[in-house]
């Protein structure tokens, strides 16, 4: 008998706020986290790409000074999310042993190896400091977070690209149902606003290059679309058995009903245009618990604003939903917070969980034309979801045709 597994807490630091409510509650305004860089670096390296979603709160200053120079910037999100989401879900006491991290991560701690790079060419081995591998580790962030809480039965890291923090997700569900843990914390971080993932996703021609209006620039289904806008931040969420949660009279925010992995084996950065392996792992997420793809009222999709990622994605919702996707909200939230890429996962997922506890579907912002090739019903403000049983899924794909999608139902 499968067990149910709910959510009891959310944190956030992301391009919208420093806090998940906060990030929440500007998705809802139709506000966008993505400004113009103001870095020296920007001019120095001469990028292509002036801007991008910078988390909206500096890490330092939601940190004690000593433990953030200790940390990754993507650690100190994590750190910062993992935090918030274990206060938000009241829990004070739990058996180490029955307590695990499921995290997530695109790229790790790039800051501290390219900048541990300069200082070895431009310093010499001695100045290169004690902490950097502990500190670029893409496991850091799981590390910093099982380390801090005191959880003793895993602390694991997926490094699935953009599918990160949603494979990370599905995961924790499975980790619960096969009894490794009776809480897991989990969810996925970035800070990739460097210089070289800057110049090498411009390099590629990801990367959207409206200079003049960085707001406007992540455009999800529009004709005019030209790429995403690299974001930065955390999510967290902390899942349970219902069991466990009802025992100590936690607040639920929603149940998760599944969670799914699936690969293209198409192309290393190109989407299946079918979406046929996508298009498994919602069925999979959807049907994992019993219930049936005609129960679903919400997507919160991929969506990057890529000309070519937002129409594959399309054809795998089509080709799941059919005519029955014409009835289903669809919000597209990177057009507010941009692409946390690794991060992703984690933030759309708390968006979603939210979205049926408040049963509202957040609004997709700059969308002016909707492209023709994409028949979709989406959310241009925010829209109630209706009453009775609600059922949601957050989709997430990356480079190397990594497919990750969890299923949300309201509690």
């Amino acid at each position: 008998m499968p067990k149910k597994i709910v959510v009891t807490g959310v944190g956030a630091t992301s391009p919208l706020g420093g806090t998940a409510r906060d990030s929440w509650n500007a998705l809802l305004a139709g506000e966008s986290g993505a400004r113009s860089l103001e870095q020296d670096w920007v001019a120095q390296y001469e990028l292509p790409v002036t801007f991008a979603a910078q988390a909206k709160v500096a890490s330092e200053n939601q940190l004690e000074r000593v433990e953030a120079k200790r940390l990754d910037p993507g650690s100190q999100f994590a750190l910062i999310a993992a935090r918030e989401a274990w206060a938000d879900s009241g829990i004070e006491d739990v058996e180490p042993e029955r307590l695990g991290v499921d995290w997530a991560t695109g790229i790790g701690g790039v800051w501290t190896l390219l900048n541990a790079w300069d200082t070895l060419r431009e310093k010499g081995p001695r100045r290169v400091l004690p902490m950097t591998v502990p500190m670029l580790m893409p496991n850091a962030p799981a590390a910093a977070i099982e380390m801090h809480l005191g959880a003793r039965a895993y602390a694991r890291t997926v490094v699935s690209a953009c599918a990160s923090s949603t494979e990370s997700l599905a995961n924790a569900y499975e980790h619960i149902q096969q009894g490794f843990a009776d809480v897991v914390i989990t969810g996925g971080a970035e800070a990739a606003i460097h210089p070289l993932p800057l110049a090498a996703f411009a390099s590629m021609q990801a990367l959207s290059k409206r200079n003049d209006e960085p707001a406007a620039a992540s455009r999800p289904y529009d004709v005019t679309r030209d790429g995403f806008v690299l974001g930065e931040g955390a999510a967290a969420l902390v899942l349970e058995t219902e069991e466990h949660a009802k025992a100590r009279g936690a607040r639920i925010y929603a149940e998760v009903v599944g969670g799914a992995v699936t690969s293209d084996s198409h192309h290393i950065t190109a989407p299946d245009p079918e979406g046929t392996a996508a298009a498994r792992a919602m069925i999979a997420a959807i049907e994992n618990h019993g219930y049936s793809r005609s129960d679903v009222r919400h997507v919160n999709a991929h969506a990057t604003s890529t000309p070519v990622g937002d129409v594959a994605e399309y054809h795998a919702l089509r080709h799941v939903f059919g005519e029955g996707l014409d009835g289903i909200a669809v919000s597209a939230t990177k057009a507010s917070t941009g692409h946390l890429l690794g991060g992703a996962g984690g933030i759309e997922a708390i968006f979603t969980v939210l979205a049926l506890a408040e049963r509202t579907a957040p609004p997709t912002i700059n969308l002016n034309e909707m492209d023709p090739e994409i028949e979709l019903d989406v959310v241009r403000e925010p829209r109630p979801l209706g009453d009775g049983d609600l059922l949601a899924i957050s989709n997430s794909f990356g480079f190397g045709g990594h497919n990750a999608v969890v299923a949300f139902a309201t509690a």
